[in-house]
């Protein structure tokens, strides 16, 4: 008797000694987001397609094309019928002036007049007109030019599901113009979440 009453002691100890579990494990089939974005680990060679937007977007296409390479996480393939899945979207490089105007002006003005008295001889009737008036004013105008990028891309595989998508954009940075730091933009956000889809895969499924 005496045993069993020790062993049952020994087990409520071991027990209480244990952290408690979760009640769920999480599951990277929780969300589609999250099953999405694990699919593209299976992507292997990709396709940069044209993008939209007129001949910058083809310059921007160029340079992310580039940051993509530097990356190390997919063959880029000219060969459209080689690749897994397939980059597309729109981009624009833009040049402008943003104009700014101001006015300041100060106006000051004072008159006086003295009219005649109907009932005093034409010998007595006086009249004094006068009248000072001042103006000033200061308008100021500047033009700032400004350079601009942005694109919007997405991953798409073979049977036309959106694996990923991104948009950037870009006034430059300091060390590299706007075009070039929104290719970087893309690459690292696609590399941070190609990242986040490796920690989902070893989630357990359910």
């Amino acid at each position: 008797m005496k045993l069993v009453m020790l062993a049952a002691v020994v087990a409520v100890f071991a027990g209480g000694a244990q952290a408690p579990l979760p009640e769920r494990l999480p599951s990277r089939r929780d969300s589609p987001e999250q099953a999405t974005l694990v699919r593209i680990l299976s992507v292997r060679r990709v396709y940069v397609d044209r993008f939209g937007g007129g001949d910058t977007a083809q310059q921007l296409r160029d340079m992310i094309i580039s940051s993509l390479l530097a990356t190390k996480l997919f063959v880029i393939t000219e060969n459209e019928a080689r690749a897994d899945a397939f980059l597309r979207g729109s981009a624009e490089d833009l040049i402008f002036t943003d104009t700014f105007s101001s006015s300041e002006s100060l106006n000051a003005r004072a008159s006086l007049s003295t009219g005649t008295d109907p009932d005093k001889t034409s010998s007595d009737r006086r009249s004094r007109y006068g009248g000072v008036t001042v103006g000033e004013s200061e308008s100021t105008r500047t033009a700032e030019r400004k350079h601009e990028a942005v694109a919007s891309v997405r991953l798409v595989d073979k049977d036309g599901d959106v694996l990923w998508s991104t948009t950037q954009e870009s006034r430059g940075g300091k060390f590299r113009g706007a075009s070039a730091d929104v290719a970087e933009r893309i690459a690292k956000q696609l590399a941070s979440d190609y990242e986040r889809a490796r920690l989902l895969r070893n989630l357990p499924e359910n």
